[in-house]
């Protein structure tokens, strides 16, 4: 697989704690300030439980160990993606846009952004921008396991701040998390069949087989950065990367997509690499 030249990242921003401000240790005993601190302590209470079960479901998805068993047993092609690419750099938005697809769903965490930032990752901004360019507008959407999923977003703070962050890109709100599910969220939003669209996402048992099961084009990235990974997403990642290798090895291959038979003509060439380019 082609890798990009290096470029310097920006450092993440600071984050605001998560967790509830510190209870006062000895509170004013006059009944009204009583009764604003308990209320306030029971607030923070709910936040932060609230907070630890969006985590811990972030990190482990019931729905994701149901689908690699499912898949194991039945059709391991569904969990393998048309073209698999460093990221999206590499995608020819123009050759899609020619093949006859509609519009671009993207995964979030990864994939556009780092994991539970709301801002494009800074090297992806011009390969955005010319996705952007050339499919209309509104084409461009974020169907995530965080950010507009009505579990743990409900309210659609999280979904709105994307929205801000990312111009052009739509968050769409759904119900139930990847892989599971069927794509009428995301139909409904673009107005068309599933198949006319693209999935771009970094994980095998969730994007792409959600991807693959609902009829999308299925674009696996590697994912942007570790750093900021649950140490349960690591491992998983691992156990994922060794199941496809093996299925590979079996000689699996993935589906046919109606619009776009050969996924190769949509990954570009390096435009940094001299061996390459000297051979075109």
């Amino acid at each position: 697989m082609l890798r990009p030249p290096a470029v310097p990242l920006r450092p993440p921003a600071p984050r605001a704690s998560v967790l509830p401000p510190p209870r006062a240790a000895n509170p004013n005993t006059d009944p009204t300030t009583t009764t604003t601190t308990t209320t306030a302590d029971a607030a923070a209470t709910m936040g932060a439980a609230a907070w630890w079960r969006r985590a811990l479901g972030q990190r482990f998805n019931p729905a994701g160990v149901a689908a690699v068993a499912a898949v194991a047993a039945s059709e391991p092609r569904l969990a393998l993606p048309h073209v698999s690419v460093q990221d999206i750099r590499w995608l020819d938005w123009a050759e899609l846009r020619r093949a006859g697809f509609r519009g671009v769903v993207f995964d979030k965490d990864n994939t556009l952004t780092a994991p539970y930032a709301p801002a494009l990752w800074p090297p992806l901004a011009a390969a955005f921008d010319q996705c952007r360019a050339i499919f209309p507008p509104g084409a461009l959407a974020i169907y995530s396991n965080s950010a507009g999923l009505k579990e743990y977003d409900p309210d659609g703070i999280d979904a709105r701040a994307i929205e801000a962050a990312i111009e052009g890109v739509h968050v769409i709100r759904h119900d139930i998390k990847k892989p599971g599910g069927a794509a009428k969220e995301i139909e409904s939003y673009f107005g068309c069949s599933a198949s006319n669209l693209v999935l771009v996402g970094d994980r095998y048992f969730t994007d792409v087989v959600y991807g693959n099961r609902n009829g999308f084009l299925t674009v696996l990235t590697e994912p942007l950065k570790f750093a900021d990974e649950s140490y349960i997403v690591r491992r998983v990642r691992k156990l994922e990367a060794y199941i496809i290798s093996y299925w590979d090895k079996k000689g699996h291959k993935p589906i046919k997509h109606s619009l776009l038979p050969d996924a190769r003509r949509i990954v570009k060439f390096d435009p940094y690499d001299d061996s390459i380019t000297s051979r075109v």
